[in-house]
């Protein structure tokens, strides 16, 4: 068969191309990007009067404007009330498309920054680009088109790329569905999904992630008086509403262990995935519970890695991630207060469907409230998450050539404990394609958390691994 391409791809070409970008532009505008607090639509319910998201993508949607990137046609693409979405499409040959992912909002600015650091506050520290969202996701649309101009650079054809970055994913993706049915005749058949909103286990080889967990969250909310009353009055009498809480809790988690209840909630992981917990712990060892800050003596819940990968992975966990009822400390009266409400997330296993768990959680925790209290289990966003089908040769061996050329060392793979909900809704629509899902959100970058900050040599090294795999993704039927 007569090939699309004879031209080798040129690795040195190719690394000084992107060295080049991410220094002189990439970088710059990353900076600019970080000042934009464009919270995603969960965290500014007024996002379509404050104009943040629409601020940021017009941003984005410049720079893109701007690349040397043969017959690029780029698009903000509106459906009413919805956030909008960048699309660019780029054409190529082949029947196939790959599909390029990445998002655009932000996770709110939580506290604890070091004092010279804040949230919008871009802070160039040696290889360290702090501020939100620089890497998760800003950098993906950078990424993306700058491994395209690469090819365009080097001469080289490509299958036709579709870029999509959204602004809702900090939202579960609520938007991004309808957004999907909207273009799926555009999309025609995807082939190749590469996502550039993921982690990795250490900053020195290529990481993709071949599972993804679920998520069911909500609102927990104990009430046991109509207002609050003295507690020397009351206590003894009045049941309080946080031990109630705490006993509600106990139905789901085991407090003393932190693991999940109710059976239901669990799946058989499966062998290749066990193997796969197993050769990701060999390589980070200690690292990977040693990348988080612990306080004082504070341990990890196991000593064993492979069994702390699994928990990450494949195993349901439960985070209270918010209160209220409870004053601060300075304004905490002797008063029982009348009720106590916290935000649980749950992370799921990636084959369960999370999109019920929500229900059953609610039936769990609202049966047969002690003390005959008010109890009420709200369910907010829920989603299921994602394994990866089997990965055919010519992408296994792609990924070891670009994590050689760019990074040196072969590449590892592992799941990751947070949700991407497009990855579903793709495998899905397009059970053919073959996914790569990879990231820069390594050890201390704090995705999510205080003096978060992108390494940029990694996202330099991964942009141009993209490149490799794109290249390779055309070469495979010569």
């Amino acid at each position: 068969m007569s090939g699309p391409a004879t031209k080798a791809f040129d690795h040195e070409a190719a690394r000084a191309l992107v060295e080049h970008v991410w220094d002189e532009e990439i970088v710059p505008n990353l900076i600019e990007y970080i000042r934009i607090p464009c919270l995603s639509p969960a965290f500014d319910a007024g996002w379509e009067r404050t104009g943040e998201l629409e601020r940021a993508v017009q941003f984005l949607a410049r720079w893109c404007r701007t690349r040397p990137i043969p017959g690029m046609k780029l698009e903000l693409v509106r459906l009413p009330g919805r956030t909008p979405l960048l699309l660019a499409e780029v054409p190529g040959r082949g029947e196939g498309t790959v599909l390029l992912y990445g998002h655009y909002d932000k996770q709110p600015e939580m506290t604890g920054w070091r004092e010279d650091l804040g949230p919008w506050k871009p802070k160039l520290e040696g290889d360290r680009l702090y501020g939100r969202g620089g890497s998760d996701d800003g950098y993906a649309t950078f990424g993306s088109l700058t491994a395209l101009h690469v090819l365009a650079e080097q001469g080289l054809p490509g299958a036709r790329c579709i870029m999509l970055i959204e602004g809702c994913e900090e939202s579960g993706s609520a938007d991004l569905s309808p957004y999907i049915d909207h273009l799926a005749a555009r999309l025609g058949t995807v082939d190749l999904v590469i996502c550039l909103d993921s982690g990795c286990g250490d900053y020195d080889r290529l990481w993709t992630t071949r599972s993804l967990r679920g998520l069911a969250a909500g609102e927990l909310r104990v009430d046991v008086l109509r207002e609050g009353v003295h507690s020397g009055d009351a206590s003894g009498i009045v049941p309080d509403s946080f031990r109630i809480l705490r006993l509600l809790l106990d139905r789901l988690e085991d407090g003393r262990t932190g693991t999940i209840v109710p059976r239901e909630l669990f799946v058989d992981v499966p062998p290749a995935f066990r193997e796969q917990a197993r050769a990701a712990a060999a390589v980070l060892g200690p690292r990977l519970a040693g990348k988080f800050p612990f306080a004082g003596g504070t341990k990890a819940v196991a000593g064993d890695p492979a069994e702390l990968v699994l928990n990450q992975t494949w195993r349901p966990t439960l985070t209270v991630i918010g209160q209220d009822g409870l004053p601060p400390l300075a304004r905490a009266g002797n008063v029982l207060r009348p009720g106590t409400s916290v935000k649980l997330s749950l992370r799921l296993p990636p084959t369960l469907e999370g999109e019920k768990v929500g229900a059953f959680v609610k039936e769990l925790l609202e049966a047969d409230p002690p003390h005959g209290a008010r109890v009420s289990f709200t369910p907010a966003e829920g989603c299921s998450g994602w394994a990866s089908p089997p990965v055919e040769d010519w992408l296994e061996e792609s990924l070891v050539r670009a994590s050689r050329a760019f990074f040196g060392p072969p590449p590892a793979h592992r799941g990751e404990g947070g949700t991407i909900p497009l990855m579903g809704m793709l495998t899905r629509l397009f059970p053919a394609a073959q996914f790569v899902i990879t990231g820069v959100g390594g050890p201390e970058s704090n995705a999510h958390g205080p003096n978060e900050f992108l390494h940029v040599p990694t996202g330099k090294r991964v942009t141009a691994c993209v490149a490799r795999i794109l290249y390779d993704h055309m070469q495979r039927s010569v």
